[in-house]
């Protein structure tokens, strides 16, 4: 029988995060296996590999020949397990207990739920914005470049992205959730091919999100459930490099969806829109000291 739940996560020098989110998983659920995959991108340059070998040997190490990239390492994860359902997780999250049951049981109650995300909570309690999103347009992306959705965060025609007109603990569905946490049905993710393995860090979940639209199925954001998500380390480290990939990778993503007759004309009006917001929210992150980037 295979196991109820597959857990994937993609580790890259993650040695500091991963052992509270593994310490957070739970072994089996309904009595039947949670089976926990970790592909490490970095190559145990920070011993994570020695920590999983030497602490958490149930867990599946996977240790590639070299950077692999979210997507593509997720899908390598995704072909070595056999779940039912599958959790894309990053390692540094730490689930709540009831959690995951619930959502899984939740999957299974409603057979068109494609995808479907708790609250992504930072560790200061405040809601990860970006567990929740709609799908982003020229207008959501100006709103969000000069400040409006962040003046005004519950005004609907101002935060048609992040949706903080909606409710935290409320549920609904929505365009899109964050890579962070990712729960579907194994079949659909099978018949989607997975990630998209063209885009190497980010923009793959919004891109993910958009075919399990096309495909039919409701992506679901459930707020009365919430895990806490580490998020934005990284970024404070590399901010230069990393905000720019950013904003590059998600200009791909509406390249990709939303230039279907690959017009030059819309081709330029999106790189011309995303270099002109890329320039405004590192400039804007820079001023406030934040080191943090606003990508759609």
């Amino acid at each position: 029988m295979p196991a109820a739940l597959s857990i994937i996560i993609v580790a890259y020098q993650s040695r500091r995060e991963l052992p509270a989110c593994l310490d957070s998983l739970p072994r089996e659920i309904d009595g039947r296996e949670v089976e926990v995959c970790v592909i490490d991108n970095s190559r145990d340059v920070d011993g994570t590999l020695t920590v999983l070998r030497r602490m958490y040997p149930w867990v599946r190490a996977i240790e590639p020949l070299g950077n692999l990239g979210f997507g593509r390492a997720n899908n390598l994860g995704f072909r070595t397990t056999d779940g039912e359902a599958v959790l894309f997780l990053n390692p540094d999250t730490v689930l709540r207990p009831g959690v995951l049951p619930a959502l899984l049981e939740r999957l299974r109650r409603e057979p068109d739920i494609g995808l479907i995300s708790p609250r992504l909570e930072l560790p200061d309690g405040r809601m990860d914005l970006a567990c929740r999103r709609g799908i982003p347009n020229l207008w959501d992306g100006f709103c969000r470049a000069v400040g409006l959705a962040r003046r005004f965060p519950r005004v609907r025609w101002f935060a048609g992205y992040n949706l903080t007109h909606l409710p935290e603990d409320g549920t609904y569905d929505v365009g899109a959730i964050n890579g962070a946490f990712m729960l579907g049905p194994r079949s659909l993710l099978a018949d989607l091919g997975g990630f998209d393995e063209a885009f190497f860090m980010y923009g793959d979940d919004l891109d993910l999100c958009l075919r399990v639209g096309v495909a039919g199925r409701r992506i679901v954001y459930d707020g009365r459930w919430s895990i806490v998500h580490l998020k934005g380390q990284s970024v404070d480290r590399e901010f230069e490099r990393m905000s720019e990939a950013i904003f590059d990778a998600n200009r791909d993503v509406f390249l990709k969806h939303f230039n279907p007759g690959q017009s030059r004309w819309v081709a330029l009006r999106y790189r011309v829109a995303f270099g002109a917001w890329k320039r405004l929210s590192r400039w804007r992150a820079r001023w406030s000291g934040r080191r943090r980037v606003q990508p759609a």
